[in-house]
């Protein structure tokens, strides 16, 4: 029964295919630092534990109907010559809210609205939760169909989502406290998120933008905001240490 932990292919695949899911979890990082940055302290760590937690059982389920997911790539109608599937219409949709969430956050930073008649919390902190759970079903989608083409055991799949997961959740809470220290970089998760609503939507309408130039481009942008965070730290020091 524990052939399998003698076996270095399967150690080679669930080392590969966690780094993937990892690298693929970046987006899912972003956008849930965006969201629970409108939350209080103690609500938004229990909205990435609550969000994550379910979003890690919705990914075992869908790992679970693999012949189900194998399937999401079956054309079901065409449009001029380009076949869609329900992957392709999951992908857009995701695309789409990306844009609109992002917008919507860009423009109220941008106009400093006020909210009319502030909703409950726990509307607010259910949204929050719903809005995780279903950006990550969106993103998963991709990653599961790459798993199922990468393993052939459903528990190397397994183990590699959990511990993808668990980093997800590690990381996400110290850059929604860097987000909340730094409301500029809230800007720039922002715009993260337009460039990967873009390509969702170009992936889903048959037009797939290399992953590495989307994440070269986070990451360059992400360096430039650390420069200037930091230069804006020593000058505020430099300020103090005049007066």
């Amino acid at each position: 029964m524990l052939e399998w932990m003698a076996d270095p292919q399967i150690w080679a695949s669930l080392l590969t295919l966690t780094v993937m899911e990892v690298v693929l979890g970046i987006d899912n990082i972003v956008f849930i630092s965006v969201l629970v940055a409108r939350l209080p302290a103690e609500q938004a760590k229990k909205a990435r534990q609550i969000g994550l937690g379910l979003a890690l059982i919705f990914r075992i389920a869908l790992l679970s109907v693999l012949t189900l997911l194998v399937g999401l790539t079956a054309p079901i109608f065409t449009i001029a010559d380009h076949g869609f599937s329900w992957r392709d219409l999951i992908l857009i949709a995701g695309g789409l809210f990306l844009l609109f969430k992002a917008t919507h956050e860009i423009h109220k930073g941008i106009e400093h609205e006020e909210e009319a008649g502030k909703a409950p919390v726990a509307a607010t902190f259910a949204a929050v939760i719903a809005q995780i759970i279903v950006i990550d079903m969106v993103f998963s989608v991709d990653s599961i169909i790459t798993a199922i083409g990468m393993a052939q055991q459903i528990g190397v799949m397994v183990a590699a989502v959990v511990i993808a997961m668990a980093v997800m959740y590690a990381a996400s809470g110290t850059i929604s406290r860097f987000i909340e220290a730094h409301p500029t970089t809230k800007m720039l998760a922002l715009s993260f998120l337009m460039l990967i609503g873009v390509a969702l939507i170009a992936d889903g309408l048959g037009f797939h933008i290399p992953r590495g130039y989307i994440y070269f481009a986070m990451a360059f942008s992400a360096m430039v905001e650390i420069i200037n965070v930091l230069a804006k730290a020593r000058r505020r020091k430099a300020n103090l240490s005049q007066h």
